[in-house]
């Protein structure tokens, strides 16, 4: 008999393809596991699920812990998996600028996302880049899907997105990315899987290990299409 595990994730993209992948590829399935899996609501961090009981497993950035770290404190969740290690973001233009530069924002408007980690690691590609953040028009219009229908509708001369949407946009013509944040500031602790330390020494986290291990092993050694095709039917809206 299957036991249901609790997967929450910060932000549901194909970025986070290797969790995604202990759901769509089975692999959760093989250890006696099923999964059911949310998004953390706007303005809420998947952390609190793993306080309060409701989430076993947490797509989670490192850096949640770094304010209880300030403070002299042991953060409540366990950071015990990488996901990624670069910035899934990229920067999409209205045209093709296979010689872009950086410098090229300057006066710009750009729709940013706001979040607090995608904000901060958008600033710093900038300072990696030598651009002054403060010469650029940095313009809030909301979460992902409204920044998308903002430069659809003409708002903006670039807009900053985490993937599928920014390959989206390129589909349908609506955009070009022009570049990648992960390119712009290399290898860095960008997102994790956390967990209570309770939970990590349960029989269940050791089952969730393994399938994770296998997961991971599978999307780097699959076909891009392959991986595609068995997460699609959880990308409604993506072609």
């Amino acid at each position: 008999m299957s036991e249901t595990i609790k997967i929450q994730f910060t932000r549901f993209s194909a970025f986070y393809t290797p969790l995604i992948a202990t759901i769509a590829g089975g692999f959760l399935a093989d250890e006696g596991l099923q999964p059911v899996h949310s998004v953390a609501a706007p303005g809420k961090s998947a952390i609190a699920g793993l306080i309060d009981g409701s989430v076993h497993v947490a797509q989670s950035a490192p850096s949640q812990a770094f304010g209880p770290l300030e403070q002299g404190k042991t953060p409540p969740a366990a950071h015990f998996a990488q996901v990624n290690e670069k910035d899934g973001f990229f920067l999409v233009g209205r045209s093709a600028e296979p010689d872009f530069s950086w410098q090229r924002l300057q006066g710009r408007r750009v729709l940013v996302d706001h979040g607090q980690q995608p904000m901060a690691m958008f600033r710093y590609a900038c300072f990696k880049r030598g651009l002054d953040f403060g010469s650029i028009v940095a313009v809030d219009a909301g979460s992902t899907p409204q920044m998308v229908d903002a430069f659809k509708r003409g708002e903006g001369d670039y807009v900053h997105l985490q993937g599928p949407a920014p390959q989206q946009l390129a589909h349908e013509g609506k955009g070009c990315i022009v570049t990648s944040l992960g390119d712009a500031i290399g290898p860095c602790a960008f997102s994790s899987l956390a967990a209570t330390r309770e939970w990590l020494a349960t029989d269940m986290a050791k089952r969730f290990m393994r399938a994770y291990r296998r997961a991971r092993a599978w999307v780097i050694a699959a076909p891009a299409a392959e991986v595609a095709q068995k997460e699609a039917p959880l990308f409604p809206g993506i072609d």
